[in-house]
């Protein structure tokens, strides 16, 4: 018979993406999943094929202990509240929480790479919910610190492309940032897997690359120049604030700048390959076949 899989986040893109995998490149029934969501009227294609789609707020934990039940493995995807850090890790303290009255036997979480000490003003979410997995009564748990998707890129590059020019305060340092595709890959692998124990892994893309190195290859792509403009950290705050971000979330945002120029998202690891036995998509090759999604 096979494990029951939970999926918390179910209707986010990751989430999609993992529940994807587990039904299409590991074939699993989809009687074998559940789906967990905020908004479970967004999932009906996935409960059409037979996937249990089930109701599940992080901050009404009285929703959990039925969404929960009858799982064996459970993908804890992080949420999304990049407005309030230290919110994340209340909301993932209590699905943890949660999995254990549950009697869930594995979590993977979905965190960041190095988490401690990280001048990253959303790290401590992710430092404090592996603690919390450390402390944990679970028989199990596996973390894969993901690095940046590639697909981040949607959100800023529309307006680079307008005006030709890319700020940062990241002082040229690498980030070996990976497709979200292959995240959901790696998750959908380690959720469906026979792995007990507790263990960590990083899962990298090739390379690690500069935005200098990114903004060449994205040029040649699509036929337009770009030129990268370092900037100091407080002129990059003003500068959102400026295009109308809140002033909080400007500095959260350019915190993941002050990351990378410390070179915390430089490493490249074999994680990936070691999960899926294939190596994780280039660069290269994602940005033309996504051409169209940067308009």
């Amino acid at each position: 018979m096979s494990k029951s899989l939970l999926v918390t986040g179910a209707a986010g893109q990751l989430g999609r993406a993992v529940i994807g995998h587990l039904l299409t490149t590991l074939k699993l029934p989809a009687s074998s999943i559940i789906a967990a969501t905020r908004k479970p009227e967004q999932l009906q294609e996935l409960a059409a094929q037979g996937v249990s789609v089930r109701a599940a707020d992080f901050d009404d934990p009285q929703s959990l202990a039925a969404a929960f039940a009858g799982a064996q493995r459970m993908l804890l995807i992080s949420t999304d509240r990049l407005d309030r850090p230290g919110f994340r890790a209340e909301q993932h303290g209590r699905a943890l929480a949660a999995a254990e009255q549950a009697g869930i036997q594995h979590v993977v979480y979905t965190s960041m790479p190095k988490p401690v000490n990280s001048p990253l003003l959303i790290a401590p979410d992710h430092a404090l919910t592996e603690a919390a997995l450390h402390g944990s009564r679970l028989a199990g748990w596996t973390v894969l610190r993901n690095h940046w998707y590639f697909e981040n890129l949607f959100m800023s590059l529309p307006r680079i492309l307008g005006s030709g020019r890319w700020f940062t305060a990241d002082e040229g340092g690498g980030s070996a940032d990976i497709a979200r595709g292959d995240l959901a890959r790696a998750a959908a692998t380690v959720l469906a897997g026979d792995v007990t124990g507790r263990q960590t892994f990083t899962l990298s893309g090739a390379r690690a690359l500069t935005k200098a190195e990114q903004a060449r290859i994205i040029s040649v792509a699509l036929g337009k120049p770009i030129e990268v403009v370092q900037v100091p950290l407080e002129g990059l705050i003003q500068g959102m604030v400026g295009a109308g971000l809140p002033r909080p979330l400007a500095e959260v945002l350019a915190s993941f700048d002050t990351n990378t120029a410390q070179g915390r998202v430089a490493e490249v690891t074999g994680d990936y390959q070691t999960i899926t036995g294939a190596p994780p998509q280039n660069f290269t090759d994602w940005v033309p076949a996504v051409r169209a999604a940067f308009g």
